[in-house]
């Protein structure tokens, strides 16, 4: 389906106008369609304001929506699990970001990237600065 995914503070970064992220997502959405884990939508709708309900759901409806199903919860909590065997503590939501991202061989792009400590997670390397 799609290349990349896109962890919520990308989706924020968009949404709040932060000019390099959307030409950076205008960029990679001509090489094909881009997505989202089911967590990320939701983290995006819980955070949204009324007066932006219309433009950030177009925006939500317009991306690949990959659902949380057993194998994604399943390697889920097996990053957390390994993690935690490691002494670091990875949240539920960042572990079901990176098992979709794994699941689906996807690119995933974040600018919380110290979120996401594990080795077989491809990150997008060239994230525009946030200023």
């Amino acid at each position: 389906m799609s290349e990349y995914l896109l962890d919520s503070n990308v989706l924020i970064q968009h949404l709040r106008g932060h000019g390099a992220t959307t030409d950076l997502l205008t960029r990679l959405a001509l090489e094909g369609p881009l997505g989202i884990a089911a967590i990320c939508r939701t983290e995006v709708i819980a955070g949204m304001r009324d007066k932006e309900r219309a433009a950030t759901l177009r925006f939500l409806d317009a991306l690949a929506c990959y659902p949380l199903g057993a194998s994604v919860a399943d390697r889920a909590g097996e990053l957390i699990g390994h993690s935690r065997s490691r002494g670091i503590t990875l949240d539920v939501p960042d572990a079901i970001i990176a098992a979709t991202a794994l699941t689906y061989e996807l690119i995933l792009l974040t600018y919380n990237d110290r979120h996401f400590p594990i080795p077989e997670l491809k990150l997008y390397p060239d994230m525009p600065r946030l200023s």
